[in-house]
């Protein structure tokens, strides 16, 4: 893995990672969840190298070492600059590799940032899978959330938190997995390790500051309007994979939502997987390695259509 800085337009200093691989036959762009960092899809990141995917990933705006001085804050307008950062990747990579094609794969936050980024920027990636995305919701959800915090930033300063938002979001995310020792993170996983790292690791486990939230409630219905959606090129290929027990989702309707949102607008070319009893973060369940071998396997047929079969040999050479 290599670190290194992008300027942004703003003059922004966004931290980037590449895993390069010495003969790649398409590249993968990671966009990370809410309260994480780039680094925790080193594992991912170097199964892809093994099958010729050269990756690059890049902290967003308020995490990693992509913050400044608030971690969580994205600073003003940082949803829309974000999705501007991840177009500056994109074509940090091209200029590099002009005729190599690419898939972007964005996780929970990194998904809905990936679903907008299509809206805007779609015939700039090749491919799209979503990791434990909330989906599309309702038009309440949004309503609602950019009141609340409309009222928290009347006696918060756009960096801070909002407890009333972190409980209104996740207050109930842990609700079905309680245990008398519970860390309070175990919607994330079902393995304990998995979960002690998150909880360990400083980089991780915060929620966006309220300014940063409103301006990602307000992308929210930006990304999943018919005007939006019918920018997305029907040619673009798509695959969904969610834990079935992923409290974010909304038990699928709001997955279900976004599906067909999508066919309605013609794009044909979607797959979807649940996980039974997946949890939020597949790519740390204790079956990570079945899902890698199904991201591949879609992966593989995407660029190599005749290919058929299953990965087997690579997993046991490549651990967290």
């Amino acid at each position: 893995m290599k670190r290194f800085f992008l300027e942004a337009s703003d003059g922004h200093q966004v931290a980037c990672y590449s895993w390069p691989s010495s003969s790649p036959k398409a590249a993968i762009q990671i966009a990370h969840g809410m309260g994480e960092h780039a680094e925790r899809y080193d594992w991912v990141a170097r199964c892809l190298n093994e099958k010729g995917y050269s990756v690059y990933a890049s902290d967003h705006r308020g995490h990693g070492a992509t913050t400044n001085e608030h971690l969580g804050y994205m600073g003003p307008d940082g949803w829309n600059r974000t999705l501007a950062d991840m177009y500056e990747l994109n074509r940090h990579f091209r200029s590099l590799h002009p005729n190599l094609e690419i898939c972007l794969l964005g996780h929970s936050m990194g998904a809905l940032l990936a679903q907008q980024y299509t809206t805007r920027h779609g015939r700039t990636i090749d491919a799209m899978v979503l990791s434990g995305s909330p989906g599309f919701k309702d038009q309440q959800f949004s309503f609602i959330g950019q009141c609340l915090l409309k009222f928290e930033l009347w006696r918060l300063e756009p960096w801070e938190q909002s407890k009333l938002m972190q409980r209104a979001l996740f207050g109930r995310a842990n609700s079905a997995f309680d245990e008398p020792d519970s860390t309070g993170y175990e919607w994330l996983s079902r393995d304990p390790s998995s979960v002690a790292k998150y909880v360990t690791d400083e980089r991780c486990g915060f929620v966006l500051a309220a300014g940063s939230l409103i301006d990602m409630f307000e992308g929210i219905p930006q990304a999943q309007s018919p005007w939006a959606i019918a920018k997305i090129p029907d040619v673009l290929p798509i695959y969904i994979f969610s834990g079935d027990d992923d409290p974010l989702h909304g038990e699928r309707q709001d997955l279900d939502r976004m599906i067909t949102a999508y066919q309605d607008r013609g794009i044909s070319n979607i797959e979807h997987r649940f996980y039974s009893d997946g949890r939020h973060e597949m790519f740390n369940e204790i079956n990570k390695e079945s899902v890698m071998e199904d991201l591949i396997e879609w992966l593989e047929r995407r660029w190599h259509p005749n290919k058929k079969g299953r990965n087997q040999t690579i997993f046991n050479r490549i651990r967290k």
